[in-house]
């Protein structure tokens, strides 16, 4: 079983010619919310992949907005431990989606905050721990440190990205990062062979937009090219290669395989609109894969 630990956000969508620039305010033309939350994404994405059961640790409000994102998890086929927060509202973001597919988010994370070290379910039975860092810090490595005690195959996709400690890194089976993450997170602003050189973790995934991924694993690399699509809206597109890219691994599929299957379901993400609402099912992976051989 795969356990994700992490944030789930309502998500305030606004569709606009552009995205605003400092100062500048734009006329928007459609307006949505979605279930979001970088968390809740990746537990989706890992769900609709299939092959292993997916559950998530989570932390809401007692409001209306954890109702949309209960019920997204649950259609998907997460099962959940929810920490309740009388005292902080449900996490949040704020979203303006361009019309070339581009967006810029803001995060209000309130009870996404609240989730601490003690929090952590018992770890009988979870092959993989997935996390990311909207949620504390020290929560984040408190679960990477209990899972590798335990036997645990620990991922940090390390979004929105920021200085990682040393113990943390050590803890680590996989790290996932975009290329402005890996830079962060590495300290380097050199090129993704440099920057991937500089980390120890025995294996580093980085998505590369348009130019697809690649994967450094004991020090041999595999790359993927991207697929050739018109993005609508890359919300959630990240978080959709991350649970499908975890998915394969805890299939035991080779990362070569992996990182195809993880870049397909990315893609697919890109063509509708939405975070979870945008993530593809297994069969709708295997199609695509099929017209893109």
């Amino acid at each position: 079983m795969i356990l994700v630990a992490g944030s789930a956000n309502l998500d305030f969508v606004v569709r606009a010619p552009h995205i605003p620039s400092p100062g500048e305010t734009v006329m928007g033309h459609d307006f949505k919310t979605f279930p979001g939350g970088k968390g809740a994404n990746q537990a989706v994405a890992c769900a609709r992949a299939g092959g292993v059961p997916t559950t998530m640790l989570l932390a809401l409000g007692d409001d209306t907005f954890a109702q949309p994102l209960e019920a997204s998890l649950a259609a998907a086929g997460v099962s959940m431990h929810i920490k309740r927060c009388k005292d902080l509202p449900t996490g949040t973001a704020f979203i303006c989606v361009s019309d070339g597919g581009e967006n810029a988010i803001m995060v209000a994370p309130g009870a996404n905050t609240a989730l601490l070290p003690a929090d952590l379910p018992p770890l009988q039975g979870i092959s993989h721990l997935v996390m990311q860092l909207e949620t504390p810090l020290e929560t984040v490595a408190a679960y990477a440190d209990a899972a590798r005690t335990s036997g645990v195959f620990v991922v940090l996709n390390a979004a929105p990205a920021q200085t990682l400690p040393a113990a943390l890194l050590a803890s680590l089976d996989v790290l996932i990062v975009n290329q402005g993450e890996l830079a962060i997170v590495a300290d380097h602003g050199g090129s993704v062979d440099e920057c991937l050189a500089r980390l120890q973790v025995p294996c580093v995934v980085v998505t590369l937009g348009s130019q697809g991924s690649c994967a450094r694993v004991n020090g041999v690399v595999t790359r993927q090219a991207a697929f050739n699509i018109q993005p609508v809206d890359t919300t959630g597109a990240g978080d959709t290669f991350v649970g499908s890219f975890v998915a394969c691994l805890a299939q035991g599929q080779d990362i070569a395989t992996a990182l195809k299957t993880a870049n397909a379901a990315g893609a697919l993400a890109c063509l509708t609109a939405g975070a979870q609402s945008s993530i593809p099912t297994r069969s709708e992976v295997a199609l695509f894969l099929s017209q893109h051989a």
